[in-house]
């Protein structure tokens, strides 16, 4: 459906792409072995591991950034995924703030222990300030929160869903005061709407964590790169490594309207070939269907 909104003249390559995609999706693409495949990317759409790898990857999805900070679809319609923060995520965000002009301002977190009955007290002494800040998870905004003029970003919480505020809502910074960011909204059923966002605490229900903890914070992360799971409902360029969960490869592959706008890079795939990655489908998902 979101190819067939795009503009390619070649009907048969984009049928072709179209039924690859779907392959993909029902874990047809490649031999199976355990809800495992191995897909086969295209030599195409297949960004080459370098030196230059990640600086390459910005200027196909971002070319020309500083003259189309204005320009509202330009950063709607594009951004870098991977499946977890841990990879490239953060030094993707730094390097592009870094090529932003404006002076950039710092917003640091406040962490706190909850003191309910599921944290004994040993546990709100064990936990301090510093390691609560250093906790970094899907969710949450991270303690250490850099902004400038025009940075994406992305909605961490439903704040009010009748004016558009909602949980994944990509915005445009255009001023930051201490205790507001004023924001353009750039998604959503108010796009080019002016919001505030303010900060608001926030307990992440990961249970991963060692401890339940509470964060005060803008509810909001850079959108320049972000993890896969975050990206639902917009058309974006990818940047997968090596999935691992049901249906994650063709979630990322399946939002691009044209193959075009497409590029994959692939890192930290152990014993696989250099065009080859991991799909996970478990085909008995879709039985009882």
């Amino acid at each position: 459906m979101r190819l067939s909104l795009g503009e390619n003249n070649n009907i048969q390559e984009l049928r072709n792409f179209a039924e690859w995609l779907l392959k993909i999706g029902d874990g047809l693409a490649g031999d199976t072995t355990d809800g495992e495949s191995i897909v086969h990317i295209p030599s195409d759409i297949l960004i080459k591991n370098s030196e230059t790898v990640l600086d390459d990857l910005i200027d196909f999805v971002y070319p020309n950034m500083l003259s189309n900070l204005s320009v509202e679809i330009y950063f709607k319609d594009r951004a870098i995924l991977a499946p977890t923060l841990d990879f490239c995520v953060t030094d993707v965000n730094n390097k592009m703030i870094a090529g932003l002009p404006g002076q950039e301002i710092v917003y640091l977190s406040s962490n706190s222990v909850c003191a309910e009955e599921g944290n004994m007290e040993l546990e709100l002494d064990a936990f301090s300030p510093e390691i609560l800040n250093g906790i970094n998870c899907s969710g949450l905004p991270p303690h250490k929160l850099v902004l400038k003029v025009g940075v994406p970003v992305m909605l961490l919480r439903n704040i009010d869903q009748t004016n558009g505020l909602c949980d994944g809502t990509r915005m445009q910074v255009r001023r930051m005061g201490n205790h507001v960011i004023e924001c353009k909204t750039l998604t959503g059923n108010k796009v080019r709407s002016i919001v505030l966002i303010p900060r608001v605490n926030l307990i992440p229900n990961n249970e991963t964590l060692p401890v339940r903890f509470q964060r005060r914070q803008f509810p909001i992360i850079i959108s320049f790169a972000m993890i896969i799971n975050k990206s639902h409902g917009q058309t974006l360029l990818k940047l997968p490594r090596p999935v691992f969960i049901h249906g994650q490869l063709y979630v990322t592959l399946s939002r691009v309207t044209s193959k075009d706008d497409l590029r994959v890079l692939l890192q930290d795939h152990g014993h696989l070939e250099d065009n080859c990655m991991m799909n996970v489908v478990y085909r008995e998902v879709f039985e009882s269907l």
